[in-house]
């Protein structure tokens, strides 16, 4: 059944929001995510709504990024291949593990999807110096953050970005939009694999992939004019009270 025009609207808000946040802080699911389940779905079909959604992000990231990704393909064919196994092998985890076990562990992964948001400046500091290069050790770290894209994805851009740092020798807004179009790969896949295999609530996803294509189009103008900061703050702060809520209902918390 079809929600109502106040649900549509809640949902293409939180889209466009979402694409906005992922482009400039690559935590879309921190706010995409909880409106799914605040409008009623199920923590499983809400991930898998999520996802399919999210793909739309990627393609209008690619859009309106397409001076930073100019002259990069020759680097993104290999990693694209990369993302799009871990975002299937993520998409299966998810199909075959017990729902039970998603609500379980869905508390903990926002949880530290919001805290590594919190430290990502520090994070990147830590990694970002590297001259860059695809290393046996820095193309099995991305492998596994595309898997944990294609299970959940909170914070996958963020962890995304702390590995492309090392591998791709050219400035930070560069390397974000390469981080951009290859998470629209991993999730455009694992998208796939739920809408074959699983539960996508497509009725809601209407609304969220416009408002998420939008605001993933906009989102690179945004980020090329403002500081992120205070955003990425406010987020993950954000993301850590969702983390509470969760948690309160997944273990039977007072």
């Amino acid at each position: 059944m079809a929600p109502d025009p106040q649900t549509l609207l809640f949902l293409f808000g939180a889209g466009v929001a979402g694409g906005i946040v992922s482009v400039i802080v690559s935590l879309a699911s921190l706010i995409t995510f909880p409106a799914l389940l605040a409008v009623g779905l199920p923590p499983v079909v809400a991930n898998m709504t999520n996802t399919v959604a999210l793909s739309f992000t990627g393609v209008g990231a690619a859009i309106g990024s397409r001076r930073e990704l100019h002259g990069q393909r020759s680097e993104l064919v290999p990693l694209a291949v990369v993302a799009a196994a871990g975002g299937l092998t993520g998409a299966a985890l998810l199909l075959l593990l017990p729902g039970r076990s998603f609500e379980l562990v869905a508390p903990v992964l926002v949880a530290g999807a919001s805290a590594t948001l919190l430290v990502q400046p520090r994070l990147q500091a830590r990694l970002g110096h590297s001259s860059g290069g695809r290393t046996p050790i820095r193309i099995l770290g991305y492998f596994l953050v595309t898997v944990y894209t294609g299970y959940f994805g909170a914070a996958g851009g963020v962890l995304a970005l702390v590995v492309l740092v090392t591998v791709l020798a050219r400035p930070f807004i560069e390397v974000n939009a390469a981080k951009n179009a290859l998470a629209g790969v991993a999730n455009g896949v694992a998208a796939l694999a739920f809408a074959l295999f699983g539960v996508v609530a497509w009725w809601y996803v209407l609304p969220l992939a416009a408002g998420m294509f939008a605001g993933g189009l906009v989102g690179p103008a945004i980020a090329r004019r403002i500081p992120s900061e205070t955003l990425r703050v406010l987020v993950g702060v954000s993301g850590l009270v969702v983390a509470v809520v969760l948690a309160r209902s997944a273990y039977g918390l007072g």
